[in-house]
């Protein structure tokens, strides 16, 4: 029996433990998931009295994931370079920390949506904690090049800077974006949650993919991406999704299958 959970806050509205549950029926695991809300400044306690009452492991949400990130006693790489942990696994000596979000938005990307990224141009509009997560992943697909435009350049640049030795990453300000076409455009801004877009130039996103990482309705992003013509528009939560997969087999060391999961949480 697996004892897991997700910690957040707020956490009322996750999707995680529906998700994770299918998860456990599709393999015949036996797994108990459930929602914590921890205290906005007493997140390490919460998690230590679920690791006592016997937790296997556990997800984190907003705002918790640097929380997360401290309290692991071992990271692999996608989380180090993430600065920020979404998944942790509890051992007998440690706890290891884990960052799903990236792997997540790559499967999504190249097995759900059928997308090949390498050689092509990636552009990444945000240079907040949701793009730090996915860097490292998307290099190491190949693109030809990775461009993060943040409304603030130096942001951009320093986050490009900071993985330019895993590929061809670059960075600077969102007025630098070109009408020259992308391939695909990653809005990883908090701009949907506000119902607001980037003003950035209408003309990259023709014919390109245009996936936001926001999901559960239409976008003002998925809108200004239908308008000039994208080739392709897609919501995060084939992400989410995904990202639970990694979760769940780095805990169990068994791969769900997604399609269905996804199919049934879009009805």
């Amino acid at each position: 029996m697996y004892n897991l959970a997700v910690f957040g806050n707020p956490i009322e509205h996750s999707l995680s433990p529906a998700i994770h549950a299918q998860f456990a029926q599709q393999l015949a695991i036996q797994a108990s998931y459930i929602k914590i809300l921890a205290p906005i400044n007493n997140f390490a306690q919460a998690a230590q009295q679920f690791i006592d009452s016997g937790g296997d492991g556990f997800n984190i949400t907003v705002p918790f994931k640097i929380d997360a990130y401290k309290l692991a006693t071992e990271l692999t790489l996608n989380a180090k370079m993430a600065g920020a942990v979404n998944t942790i696994k509890v051992t007998d000596s440690q706890l290891i920390g884990e960052n799903t979000d990236g792997l997540g938005l790559v499967n999504d990307l190249t097995q759900n949506l059928g997308l090949s990224l390498k050689d092509k141009k990636i552009l990444i509009l945000g240079a907040g904690g949701a793009t730090q997560g996915i860097i490292l992943p998307l290099l190491q697909q190949q693109p030809s090049r990775l461009m993060i435009a943040n409304r603030t350049a130096s942001k951009a640049e320093k986050l490009a800077n900071d993985f330019s030795k895993y590929g061809p990453a670059y960075g600077f300000g969102l007025d630098k974006i070109k009408s020259d076409p992308v391939d695909i455009i990653i809005n990883a801004t908090s701009a949907s949650l506000d119902k607001k877009m980037p003003n950035i130039a209408p003309g990259c996103a023709e014919h390109a993919i245009c996936y936001d990482l926001m999901y559960g309705e239409q976008t003002p992003f998925m809108n200004w991406a239908r308008d000039n013509h994208a080739l392709m528009i897609a919501d995060g939560l084939g992400m989410l999704v995904e990202q639970a997969a990694h979760s769940f087999e780095f805990w169990t060391e068994k791969r769900p299958d997604t399609q269905a999961v996804i199919k049934n949480l879009r009805g």
